[in-house]
């Protein structure tokens, strides 16, 4: 018998779907699932196509393989976390991977677009399809998009090119890659109808800009921010003020001031990601965020995110947004708390100094769960109070929003950066983020049988879901005290 399932098991046909582009030849799963790992959505952006809006792909007829992993996008090497990424580099990157429980036209089922995170300078797409949060009756799709001087650099000589406005290639290829899913998921058994589109960190703060973006309207119906807001509590950047910083780059790959397009385009990407590495952004502490400021070039982003969620010039969505417990470290420490808290808070700083221990003979407060006084300092300055801004814009809006905390961890330990994911893209016992976000998806509300209620925010209550040691618990006004002092998404 357990030959003869073996047997059925290799047997199964691999499923070949037909997309507007051309046929694709995915795996058959256990279950009667579907894997397909490197649909190309756009033409490779490499060449006379660097730095340009993504173009539709040459048309195929024969049905091309998508079962082995694809390359990320270029990225240096910052670590552990992306050297897998940044060894299978290359400019020919615009990929898609989906998983479906169910091929079939007829399914409808619903759609989560994932959006990986790196500071929109690492990263990558490849490997979230093994998750099997699809057994809970969703499709999941992951996209990638150009990273760092390639996804988001402007430059004079390219916005001269294209009739003003250049950069910000990363988010429209966001955009092309939901248009893909607009277009095709239907085919692979989701309801273009019913998209929801999540990220984590640089990838919540891409969500959170296609609300805001023009040309991510009707693409989709629902947003799910981790860690993450459009402004990231950092101010953004003019279209001049990015060209600056892409003058810089191209200065550091050795180019004259006066450079063309397409001396830009003839820069290998070794030494382009090389100059990107060695810019120090005017006005930036920590040069890490370069590509977290969001840019207003005039077309993929009009206005700034504050000016665009005040006046609320939203695309509709209903929302989940919340932060870790702990996230990051603040940049140059406890020396440059004061400086920061003075800069930040503005005329609240003193009042700020005081909640925090930091002046002038005060001890600086410490929290078990949420760290020193410089970890308080940095998670409140770049994610929790720009998520509880955000969140207070789009309630204003009529817009329904879910908030929540994540400080779930083993025994003894806590959370970081990111810590959530595992939460989400598996079963964790204690921490059904998993349970929460495929009911969201599915019904656009995160409630369901045997759960805790996760509250809707509103501002009032300001209720938002604690995900702590012992499980969910719902309560309000994450860190009203200090959030209530600074108002910047």
């Amino acid at each position: 018998m357990i030959l003869l399932a073996l047997a059925a098991a290799v047997a199964q046909p691999s499923p070949v779907v037909r997309t507007d582009d051309g046929p694709v030849r995915g795996e058959t799963l256990a279950g009667g699932s579907a894997v397909f790992r490197g649909i190309r959505f756009a033409a490779a952006p490499d060449g006379p196509l660097r730095w340009r809006a993504p173009r539709r792909p040459a048309r195929w007829t024969a049905a091309v393989d998508a079962i082995r992993p694809h390359a990320a996008c270029p990225q240096p090497d910052y670590g552990e976390w992306n050297r897998a990424a940044s060894e299978s580099g290359k400019e020919d990157c615009l990929f898609l991977d989906i998983r479906t429980p169910r091929l079939a036209a007829s399914a409808k089922l619903p759609v989560l677009v994932w959006i990986h995170g790196g500071a929109n300078r690492g990263g990558a797409g490849g490997g979230t399809v093994e998750s099997t949060i699809t057994d809970g009756g969703i499709v999941l799709v992951s996209i990638q998009y150009r990273l760092g001087a390639l996804g988001f650099m402007s430059h004079p000589a390219l916005s001269a090119e294209q009739g003003g406005p250049s950069g910000n290639y990363g988010l429209m290829d966001q955009q092309a890659a939901l248009d893909w899913v607009r277009r095709n998921i239907a085919r692979f058994g989701g309801d273009p109808a019913k998209v929801t589109i999540a990220g984590g960190s640089a990838g919540a703060q891409d969500v959170g800009l296609q609300m805001l973006s023009p040309g991510a309207r009707g693409l989709f119906a629902q947003a799910i921010e981790q860690s993450g807001t459009a402004g990231f509590g950092v101010a953004p950047r003019t279209l001049a003020q990015n060209e600056g910083v892409g003058t810089l780059i191209a200065s550091k790959a050795g180019l004259p001031p006066a450079v063309s397009a397409a001396g830009l385009r003839a820069v290998p990407v070794e030494r382009l990601l090389a100059a990107q590495e060695a810019v120090d952004v005017p006005d930036l502490d920590d040069d890490s965020f370069i590509w977290l400021q969001a840019v207003v070039d005039g077309r993929v982003l009009r206005e700034t995110p504050a000016a665009a969620l005040a006046a609320g010039r939203i695309n509709p969505a209903r929302t989940i947004s919340g932060v870790n417990a702990i996230e990051l470290s603040l940049h140059g420490g406890l020396p440059a708390a004061r400086a920061t808290v003075a800069r930040e808070f503005g005329s609240q700083a003193d009042r700020a100094l005081v909640l925090y221990g930091l002046q002038p003979g005060g001890t600086p407060v410490a929290d078990p769960r949420l760290g020193d006084v410089t970890a308080q300092l940095a998670n409140d300055l770049t994610f929790r109070c720009p998520t509880v801004a955000v969140s207070q814009r789009l309630t204003a809006h009529g817009l329904p929003v879910w908030q929540y905390q994540f400080d779930h961890a083993a025994p003894g330990g806590g959370v970081t950066h990111g810590g959530e994911l595992s939460s989400v893209f598996n079963v964790v016992p204690g921490a059904p983020l998993r349970a929460y976000w495929t009911n969201f998806v599915r019904t656009g509300d995160p409630n369901g049988a045997g759960l805790p209620n996760w509250p809707r925010y509103d501002v009032k209550e300001r209720g938002y879901l604690s995900f702590g040691q012992d499980g969910p618990v719902a309560t309000r006004d994450l860190r009203g005290d200090i959030c209530g002092l600074r108002d910047t998404p």
